[in-house]
């Protein structure tokens, strides 16, 4: 029998008990696809990663969902990164490779920030269902809506769903019974990120963005997912494809209304780089064995 090492942290966490949750397997050499997403079930989190050797950067990164695998996710990068700084004394800048690409990351203590895996620029597609459909989706109106809804693209493919104000993120109530209308990105996955703009909310001169991501869950049903780094990766994505003023810099608010509040802070320079930090809390250490 062989023994697994993993670490459980919060990323884009400002507690113990908020951020988003993930387990971390220190190395993976030895696991089969079966046994990464066995793992992933057993710890029914919405992703875990597993660390193996990379010949072209720090380690090589596999996410998994419960369900399947991912080519690239925001907070299990952050928080990957944090156990390959510590298990193999890889400094404050490391890059990781994802089947996305490499990407690199850089740390101040406990905050880090990924670069967006987009060396070819910003993928766009316009959805099948119109406006008021998709809002239709989440309970809410077209008039809720403060552009169309779009297919984004910086490393994984998610519909970002721009709202008018920020009480129309909190209002979305997504209805299961209509799962089968929710169109699927590339992965099969069938996903909508709602953001607005808080108009006059500015921190620490960030701009301020309230956000929720929806996804339905295997089996049925819909998730919520409480801080979600690529889907604010993509949001940069937007503000370029929107040709909005740049450089930006946004704090996104996201995941108050499940209990875990996640803070996410966006950059986007004047030459389209995308970046998204948050900090990365280890709260635990165990071993798994198989």
């Amino acid at each position: 029998m062989a023994s697994y090492a993993f670490r459980l942290l919060n990323v884009f966490a400002s507690s113990t008990f908020s951020g988003n949750q993930l387990c971390v397997f220190e190395d993976a050499r030895g696991m089969d696809d079966a046994t990464m997403l066995n793992l992933a079930a057993q710890f029914n989190l919405s992703e875990t990663t597993f660390i193996l050797p990379s010949e072209r950067a720090a380690a090589r990164v596999r996410v998994f969902t419960p369900g399947f695998e991912m080519k690239f996710a925001g907070h299990p990068a952050i928080g990957t990164a944090q156990v390959v700084r510590d298990v193999r004394q890889a400094g404050n800048a490391l890059t990781l490779e994802f089947q996305a690409g490499v990407v690199p990351l850089s740390a101040s203590g406990d905050a880090w920030t990924f670069t967006a895996p987009c060396p070819d620029g910003v993928r766009t597609a316009a959805p099948a269902l119109d406006r008021a459909a998709i809002a239709g989706l989440v309970g809410l109106s077209a008039n809720d809506l403060a552009a169309d809804p779009i297919w984004v693209d910086t490393g994984a493919d998610q519909l970002l769903v721009p709202l008018a104000s920020a009480d129309a993120v909190r209002r979305a109530a997504p209805d299961a019974s209509q799962l089968d209308r929710w169109q699927a990105s590339s992965l099969g996955r069938k996903t909508l990120y709602l953001f607005a703009f808080d108009e006059g909310n500015v921190q620490a001169g960030r701009q301020v963005v309230v956000a929720r991501y929806f996804y339905a869950k295997p089996g049925g049903g819909v998730n919520e997912d409480p801080g979600t780094g690529s889907a604010c990766a993509n949001l940069g994505g937007w503000l370029l494809h929107s040709k909005a003023a740049l450089p930006a810099s946004i704090l996104v608010e996201q995941g108050d209304q499940t209990g875990r509040p996640c803070r996410l802070q966006l950059d986007v320079s004047t030459d389209g780089c995308i970046q998204v930090g948050g900090r990365a809390l280890e709260i635990g250490r165990g071993a798994v064995t198989l």
